[in-house]
């Protein structure tokens, strides 16, 4: 999910106490660790080759190198190879970040719990996008690695008032690699006061490879039936109609670019797929189930989605435009990459029809989302 401009990413300086020198590697254990500073890099392995870093530098997935149906490996996911590259780059696209407090739009910064009024950072004007300013994809994390389990589990505190939320918030991503090629998501937070809570994965993959052209010709299906179409500032009307006979209809996997310039006004409005779909949860509320499906023909890779969330982004690297080079050195072309982002939907706190986002002190936040690579 992007702003609204192409041109206007949030660009947010945020100073980091990073280190010169090089990161030192232990690889001892099952997880292989870098570290500089309060930086570290884990890279995730399992027994089929496939590989995962990931960094505690805004819960970041910088790389995910799986196998073709040759078995030639490529790196799938947008991005860069060091920590300044993300800090320093001319925009921020949230490549790969966990972003929250909220993840999505909240409609002109402001929301009510419990009659009390809470205003946001508008940095997507006129709302507010991903938690704010200094979002959870521009803080350090806690970084925790388990070993046996093959997975890295990463905390943070974002504190009562931090970027205008209400609470204290104990939140944690846990990111797993399984040898059958599955990245499994498992987030988990608590609070001391009402607040809203939505977040979400932001990893644009593009399954030839990162850098390999447009995602135009990748065949999606989306297990949804209904979608949440948008204003002109991209905030849900509220309401959800069906897709069927419109540009939105991936009930049957088509190839992204066979729709995405019709005459259409959402389409306008997102500068191509920026909108979140309905999930078919066939009545299993807050149960795992299929989310979708990615094919890409050359390559033969497939990523399937199932996630327990009510719904899911699908972005199409609209305002990518070329200015930002990745990690081969070959620059990110418009609709170079594409997010699957799963999540309850945007503007919840706002739209009394929608499922409720908001966290209260006796509950617990726990939702799950894998991320799946095979070949055909």
């Amino acid at each position: 999910m992007k702003p609204l401009f192409a041109l206007s990413w949030p660009c947010v300086c945020v100073c980091l106490a990073l280190t010169v020198a090089p990161f030192w590697s232990s690889s001892a254990d099952a997880v292989e660790i870098e570290t500089a500073d309060d930086i570290q890099i884990y890279t995730l392995k399992n027994d089929s080759g496939m590989t995962v870093r990931v960094t505690n530098y805004g819960a970041i997935i910088m790389s995910i190198v799986v196998p073709d149906r040759d078995g030639k490996m490529a790196d799938v996911a947008l991005g860069y190879n060091d920590i300044a590259s993300y800090t320093n780059a001319v925009d921020k696209p949230y490549f790969g970040a966990v972003v929250g407090r909220y993840g999505n739009r909240i409609a002109k910064g402001k929301f009510t719990i419990d009659d009390q009024e809470y205003t946001l950072a508008i940095n997507n004007p006129p709302n507010s996008l991903h938690g704010g300013i200094i979002g959870f994809d521009k803080v350090i994390w806690d970084g925790k690695v388990d070993d046996e389990a093959n997975a890295v589990t990463l905390s943070y505190l974002a504190k009562d008032g931090e970027e205008g939320y209400p609470g204290n918030l104990n939140c944690s991503v846990t990111y797993r690699l399984t040898d059958d090629n599955a990245i499994e998501v498992d987030y988990f937070a608590t609070t001391d006061k009402a607040t809203p809570i939505n977040l979400t994965q932001h990893t644009y993959f593009n399954l030839k490879g990162e850098g390999e052209g447009t995602i135009l010709e990748h065949e999606l299906m989306i297990n949804a039936r209904r979608y949440t179409p948008v204003d002109e500032t991209l905030i849900p009307t509220g309401k959800t109609p069906a897709v069927q006979g419109t540009p939105f209809d991936f009930t049957t996997a088509k190839p992204i670019g066979r729709d995405i310039a019709a005459d259409n006004e959402q389409l306008k409005f997102g500068g191509g797929y920026d909108h979140n779909w309905v999930l078919d949860k066939g009545g299993q509320t807050g149960e795992m189930t299929l989310a979708a499906t990615v094919y890409e023909p050359t390559s033969g890779r497939v990523l399937e989605i199932s996630t327990t969330e009510p719904g899911i982004q699908f972005y199409s690297g609209n305002f990518l435009d070329g200015r930002l080079t990745g990690k081969s050195g070959k620059k990110y072309v418009h609709r170079g990459g594409f997010c699957l982002e799963t999540q309850h939907y945007p503007d919840s706190p706002n739209q009394p029809t929608f499922p409720s986002t908001i966290l209260e002190p006796d509950d617990e936040y726990e939702t799950k989302t894998v991320f799946k690579f095979t070949t055909r």
